[in-house]
């Protein structure tokens, strides 16, 4: 008998959000389902670089004690969890999470896993085949940067999920699944809905991508009316009670901190859009003009009427190859004349790199407090009380950016007085990662799903 409604619970927006959250979320009141995303695309490369290092590594290491925390939890209350913290290796992260469940005593549980994403070891194969791999945005081509991949990971969409959760996997761990899939899967499970029902796909991708950044749509980075959310401290993860017709509720638990109302998913919703006519998905293209809001009550937006329609015959593509190296540096000006110092000290630097005749790509300048966010738009500020002079630059000469890095702390005594903050003026270089988003047919991309218990 399928559900007559279904609570999922985000727990993670990103591979460092709040410890607590998960945990509040499966504690402090009913939940069917714990979701939660800890990828970006730069989080591939890290966690493939960690693999290259040590084969049991390569997953997003939080989940470790995360799970040793609530697993009793989930079973107790039969809570499934889904989540892409298995990165670029599923099945190590399945077996560190066995290996806690054993020394817990839990017997029973049953972990499936998502993978197949991962196609760095194709790319040869399909290059030599005439998949050309090209930028998708500017039709280049990737034969020049092909030498120094990192990661090349498809985005797959829910189904693979959603036939873990139809082998009783209580705990779900993925690779490079869509954020949005992972909410969506669980709404394909519980109400049965069809690989046509466009329409159905369409509010549950909607729902995924409101609920993909946890408490942004809770009154996190609120921008709107940021001053009025209540308790920030300890505020709430976001909850989407979904309903068999496609129609959901986007709310929180009464005993958290936050706010949802409709402008908190308004500015949810146009978060990383580009075209909202065709928010383009491995499960269905989702219309976000057709999006209905209405306040139900306090806490609780009711979102309808959304429209989609068949996906596209191609998966995305996220590659993350190395693009150079970057150096910060920071130095710290007091009043009086701190803008003039700052600006005295900048001057300086720039010449030092052409007497050094150091080839770098990129020297961007900045004074925080005056003018980083802003940049030329920025209002003037008169006499401020001190200004903080950030230089970066970047480069594909290793030796070059080093270097830079060496010329900051002299100015301490061979430049422009009242200087402070020695410790952040030298920064070692770091190695630029850079994105490369492609297209790929979906025939040459088979995920697979594997279900184990102890």
């Amino acid at each position: 008998m399928k559900k007559q409604s279904v609570r999922i619970a985000s727990g993670q927006g990103f591979w460092g959000d709040r410890a607590d959250a998960p945990i509040d979320q499966v504690r402090k009141g009913p939940v069917d389902y714990l979701v939660m995303d800890y990828l970006a695309e730069v989080t591939m490369s890290i966690m493939q670089k960690q693999k290259m290092r040590d084969s049991r590594q390569g997953y997003a290491l939080d989940i470790i004690p995360l799970m040793k925390e609530i697993i009793l939890d989930i079973i107790e209350k039969n809570i499934r969890v889904i989540t892409n913290a298995g990165g670029v290796n599923p099945m190590a992260c399945r077996n560190a999470i066995f290996e806690i469940a054993r020394k817990m005593g839990v017997k029973g549980l049953r972990i499936g896993i998502v993978y197949g994403d991962d196609i760095m070891s194709r790319i040869d194969e399909f290059l030599a085949a005439g998949v050309l791999l090209n930028h998708m945005e500017t039709g280049e081509s990737i034969e020049p940067v092909r030498h120094s991949l990192y990661s090349a990971n498809v985005y797959l969409g829910s189904r693979p999920v959603v036939e873990a959760l139809s082998q009783d996997a209580q705990i779900i761990i993925t690779g490079r699944v869509t954020d949005t899939g992972l909410t969506l899967a669980p709404m394909i499970h519980e109400f049965g809905w069809q690989e046509t029902d466009y329409n159905k796909l369409a509010a549950g991708i909607i729902a995924g991508h409101i609920i993909e950044c946890g408490a942004q749509v809770t009154g996190g980075n609120f921008q709107a009316g940021w001053k009025e959310v209540p308790d920030m401290a300890h505020i709430g993860f976001p909850i989407i009670e979904a309903f068999p017709d496609g129609e959901f509720v986007v709310t929180k638990h009464e005993n958290t901190g936050g706010l949802v109302d409709v402008r908190t998913v308004k500015e949810q919703l146009v978060y990383e859009l580009g075209n909202p006519r065709e928010y383009i998905t491995p499960d269905v293209v989702a219309d976000f003009t057709t999006i209905s809001l209405s306040q139900e009550d306090k806490n609780r937006v009711r979102v309808h009427g959304v429209r989609g329609r068949e996906p596209t015959e191609f998966y995305k593509v996220s590659v993350s190859y190395s693009d150079g190296w970057l150096s910060i540096g920071k130095l710290t000006y007091a009043w009086p004349d701190a803008l003039q110092k700052a600006e005295k000290a900048g001057e300086i630097i720039r010449q030092r790199i052409k007497d050094l005749q150091l080839d770098l790509e990129e020297v961007h300048t900045e004074f925080l407090g005056l003018n980083a966010c802003h940049g030329p738009l920025a209002h003037p500020i008169e006499d401020p009380n001190e200004v903080i002079l950030q230089i970066g630059v970047r480069g594909y000469n290793q030796a070059h950016v080093e270097r830079f890095s060496r010329e900051m702390i002299p100015l301490v005594l061979g430049g422009p007085p009242t200087v402070t903050g020695f410790g952040s003026g030298r920064s070692r270089p770091k190695e630029v990662v850079a994105f490369w988003p492609a297209l790929i047919s979906r025939e040459l991309v088979q995920p697979v799903v594997d279900v184990e218990s102890i």
